[in-house]
């Protein structure tokens, strides 16, 4: 794999839920959290999102208490960085060989695009089968579900795989919003699904070159991950 430092990183165009009124779109701690490693690293990144464009962001993420995370709101006080979320590109603009790896960040608003975004499936099939590395984060993980490779099978097939657990999900009082269960989903397609054994704690999943993060605070731990694998090929 050719070294570009540079890795791709996918948020949502969906700021609402289609069955209830709440409001929704990017978790902003899940982009936030990765940036701040990857930066740190030396690394570079570009935002894309399926139909481009400016980029809602969940409200419950802009809570003063998430905010305190991690240093969060450090970032959504600075208007270089938010800016980034005003005019994101579209997946199918994006060029694969610009980039070594992709990330896929959540909040629910993905649940509704992601797995809907033919482009986003593609070009996950082709990072992979590229030997480029693939990650995602809580729910960011539905964007895995459509994902098949060149023969023909689901990519998460007999892979290791974390994402928002089912019971995180009634936790957070979302399972009648949800349109789906990623985690009963990600079975199905015969992923061989794990969970942290307390809810809410950052949880890491990585096999070969697909790596994954149970919930939001797992964002950080999955840069760590990515950027030790960019390290070691670079």
């Amino acid at each position: 794999m050719a070294a570009t430092n540079k890795i791709l990183i996918i948020v949502t165009n969906v700021g609402e839920y289609e069955k209830v009124g709440l409001r929704t779109g990017l978790w902003l701690g899940e982009l936030t959290h990765f940036w701040d490693v990857a930066e740190q690293a030396g690394l570079s990144m570009d935002i894309a999102s399926p139909l481009g464009g400016k980029i809602p962001l969940d409200p419950e993420s802009l809570s003063h208490e998430v905010l305190a995370e991690l240093g969060t709101e450090q970032r959504y006080r600075d208007r270089r960085f938010m800016d980034l979320l005003e005019d994101t590109k579209k997946i199918a603009e994006v060029t694969l060989d610009d980039y070594d790896a992709i990330y896929l960040t959540g909040g629910h608003g993905v649940m509704f695009d992601f797995p809907q975004s033919q482009d986003l499936e593609e070009l996950m099939a082709r990072f992979y089968e590229s030997d480029k590395i693939v990650s995602t984060v809580c729910h960011g993980g539905t964007g895995l579900l459509q994902v098949r490779l060149s023969n023909g099978e689901p990519l998460v097939r007999g892979k290791r795989v974390t994402g928002f657990s089912w019971p995180e999900e009634e936790l957070a009082d979302r399972a009648d919003a949800v349109p789906y269960n990623l985690q009963e989903e990600l079975e199905k397609l015969g992923a061989d699904y794990s969970t942290t054994g307390k809810p809410f704690e950052p949880y890491v999943v990585e096999d070969g070159r697909l790596i994954t993060g149970q919930n939001p605070g797992s964002a950080r731990g999955v840069a760590q991950a990515v950027v030790k694998q960019l390290t070691a090929v670079g």
